[in-house]
């Protein structure tokens, strides 16, 4: 089964934000016809910033937001970074990292930083990719 990883934004469109560009690829996650691969820290990350208030915001309750994840995501060990692709932000480091050692066949994201290293990843056969680019991913 391919393998993705999902930027912390990716992943607030799908649970918090309901948006529409992520449709498809949460469709082929949830049908598992996608392993979404993640770490313990991708889910700190994402625990801070609905804890930050933005779930509150929106009325969403952080337990169910994160028991969906729990759900859908396969945890993988924190990889050492492999220094092969560095993102000028250190906050998005370890998206590039476990795409790059789990052999994901994507990273989807919608920052700058991590879209800027896209041919270089690709030389390394991950795509780097927005949501809106893999409207339809493979079976």
């Amino acid at each position: 089964m391919p393998r993705i990883v999902l930027d912390t934004n990716v992943v607030l469109d799908w649970l918090l934000f309901g948006e529409p560009a992520v449709a498809t690829l949460v469709q082929a996650v949830t049908q598992g016809r996608l392993r979404w691969v993640v770490t313990a820290p991708m889910r700190d990350e994402l625990a801070h910033v609905l804890a930050r208030g933005l779930a509150a915001a929106r009325g969403a309750d952080v337990a169910t937001l994160l028991a969906t994840w729990d759900r859908h995501a396969a945890l993988c060990p924190e990889p050492p970074s492999q220094g092969l692709l560095r993102v000028t932000d250190p906050d998005d480091q370890k998206f590039v990292d476990l795409a790059m050692a789990a052999g994901a066949r994507w990273l989807v994201s919608r920052d700058r930083a991590v879209l800027k290293l896209a041919r270089r990843a690709a030389a390394a056969g991950v795509a780097i990719v927005t949501p809106r680019s893999l409207d339809t991913p493979p079976a």
